[in-house]
């Protein structure tokens, strides 16, 4: 298939890097961290068998011990795991593969296991999500979080930047501020899940205040043409909602323009997927907000990502479940060759299996 009918196969510049394709590996949580939340070997050879794609976004990494809530899940807040995420950097880039780090807090989406001396998760307001914690023990109910004070956001803020910091360390190309699926920057956009009374709470304006502060700080770090910002404006995990989601995430999307962004990442949850479907609004007006790259995230297969990039709908186009059944998806793209099929049984912790052993093309 040619790069005319298969665009994805293309080059895009992105900031300072030429990528080779225009194939997005997604972050992926696998919850195959090692002890102490380091990555391990498994990781590493995780991360090389992908790396023709044009980019890689890590697994979400927690910016601090408080930003844990999922089980074997890699961090990036001490020299252990820097050095442990500097394999893998090291790794990828002898592929001639571009890789960013998903910087994540996860908020009131955890559980006091999680957290230091088992205390409460935090969020922006005392709401309790729906649904079931992952713990080491298994599922339990989520708890209500304990609301965050005014004086502790920069806090917050100076974890972003200083884990910023560590995954320039570490010789990541860029990073991903995580403000999307129900975790802490997304819980205070929503005002479903955002009550407060102070400046960061109330409108619009005032929602976004944390999330615009966490980019400039992570920014400064990296200047924007390394700094990736992913958002999903209808996504419902942990009962997440807002009463005026078109209203909130268009003046979101105009205020990170100011930040001359590497790309700005949305998971376009569809209809079927949304909690009210009368607050269903055409994401692709994000897409005419945004000044920069934009990328889509929604489970594309090969024929919707081409069309999205040939209508200029989309510059880059990100895969989550065939870029874990197909190590060499892009190959398998520009060969029309049949896909694995992911296995969901093993998506989430375990080991080798289903993690590594995908097959890759047999070449004569």
């Amino acid at each position: 298939m040619t790069t005319t009918t298969n665009p994805l196969l293309t080059p895009f510049q992105l900031g300072p890097y030429t990528l080779r394709n225009r194939i997005v590996m997604a972050p992926l949580t696998r919850n195959r961290a090692g002890p102490g939340n380091v990555p391990q070997a498994m990781n590493v050879k995780y991360y090389i068998q992908r790396a023709s794609a044009g980019l890689i976004i890590t697994e979400g990494s927690q910016i601090s011990p408080q930003g844990a809530g999922y089980p074997n899940t890699p961090g990036i807040y001490n020299h252990e795991q820097v050095s442990a995420w500097r394999k893998i950097t090291e790794a990828v880039h002898q592929f001639n593969g571009h890789i960013f780090l998903q910087l994540w807090h996860v908020g009131r989406i955890s559980h006091p296991s999680h957290q230091p001396d088992n205390t409460l998760p935090v969020a922006p307001s005392a709401i309790k999500p729906d649904g079931d914690a992952s713990t080491y023990d298994g599922f339990q109910p989520f708890v209500t979080p304990r609301a965050l004070e005014t004086d502790e956001i920069p806090g917050i803020i100076e974890q972003f930047r200083t884990a910023a910091q560590n995954a320039l360390e570490a010789g990541f190309d860029g990073v991903e501020i995580h403000s999307a699926h129900g975790y802490l920057l997304d819980e205070f956009l929503r005002d479903g899940s955002n009550q407060r009374t102070d400046k960061y709470g109330g409108s619009i304006q005032n929602r976004a205040r944390l999330l615009l502060g966490v980019t400039e700080a992570v920014a400064g770090v990296w200047d924007g043409k390394r700094v990736g910002v992913r958002l999903s404006p209808l996504e419902s995990y942990g009962g997440m909602h807002d009463s005026q989601p078109e209203a909130t995430f268009s003046y979101v999307v105009e205020q990170l323009n100011r930040f001359d962004l590497a790309y700005l990442h949305v998971r376009e949850n569809t209809i079927d997927e949304v909690a009210n479907p009368a607050q269903h609004f055409d994401m692709h007006k994000l897409r005419q907000l945004f000044s920069g790259t934009y990328m889509v995230n929604s489970n594309y297969d090969q024929h919707r990502a081409n069309t999205v990039i040939a209508t200029g709908d989309a510059d880059l186009v990100a895969f989550g479940r065939l870029f874990i059944a197909n190590p060499d998806l892009p190959a398998r793209f520009a060969n029309s060759i049949p896909l694995n099929t992911p296995d969901p049984a093993t998506f989430y912790g375990g080991d080798e299996r289903g993690y590594t052993d995908y097959p890759f093309l047999k070449h004569n």
